[in-house]
């Protein structure tokens, strides 16, 4: 295997996956979207017509909100709390965003340190939450879109049923965007929180995700090496 391939063999691989579901969605969508014409008897639209719709968009963008905002929470939340035994999390005592030596910003940063973690002022502060702040911007933007397209595809069905168009206002007041939105995110905290739980008395060999099988269960990964 290439040593490129290798090394970024995780992020290939959810890349691919990522693609080819998302391919996979736009497909389905196309077919089942044309159905829905045909039943109505209204005229079938090609392809990409369909992926650049708002019936689309809606429904990626409603996927997209939930995972960047399960990252975002998790993220800032891992900072200040803590799950004994789980190595999604910090041992207890380590809360906090630690100390500028611990952390190897400014004057403590090491020669092969990133240029930002040595500066001081903003240019620190930003790239020291880098993470946190692309994570929730992709949310905002993806449920922001979420909301733009879901109010565009309620306003295309009401003129259907000859019923007066919503402003994007009021449609964020409505039980089918907050329903689109509510049925994402309980999943999301769901799965959040099952592999909290589960990682501290389950294991798997060789996944980065688990603690070492031997480990006592009320052990962090951090504590046992």
């Amino acid at each position: 295997m290439p040593r490129a391939v290798r090394d970024n063999a995780l992020s290939i691989l959810f890349g691919a996956l990522f693609v080819l579901a998302l391919v996979g969605q736009s497909i389905a969508g196309y077919f089942e979207n044309n159905e829905k014409l045909t039943q109505h008897d209204q005229p079938e639209v090609s392809f990409l017509h369909f992926i650049t719709s708002s019936d689309f968009v809606v429904d990626v963008a409603e996927n997209w909100q939930s995972e960047f905002l399960q990252f975002f929470l998790f993220i800032a939340a891992t900072i200040w709390l803590v799950q004994r035994g789980s190595p999604e999390s910090k041992k207890p005592g380590d809360e906090g965003v630690g100390s500028d030596a611990e952390q190897k910003v400014g004057e403590f940063a090491d020669a092969s340190s990133p240029d930002w973690a040595k500066r001081r002022g903003l240019p620190g502060v930003l790239f020291s939450n880098s993470l946190l702040i692309v994570m929730g911007t992709i949310f905002a933007l993806s449920w922001f879109a979420q909301s733009l397209a879901g109010a565009v595809v309620m306003n295309e069905e009401n003129a259907q049923h000859g019923q007066a168009a919503i402003t994007w206002l009021d449609y964020l007041g409505t039980s089918d965007f907050w329903g689109r939105t509510l049925q994402n995110w309980q999943s999301e905290f769901l799965a959040v929180g099952a592999m909290i739980a589960f990682s501290i008395f389950l294991r798997q060999r060789g996944s980065a995700e688990s603690k070492p099988v031997g480990t006592p269960h009320h052990q962090t990964a951090v504590e046992s090496e």
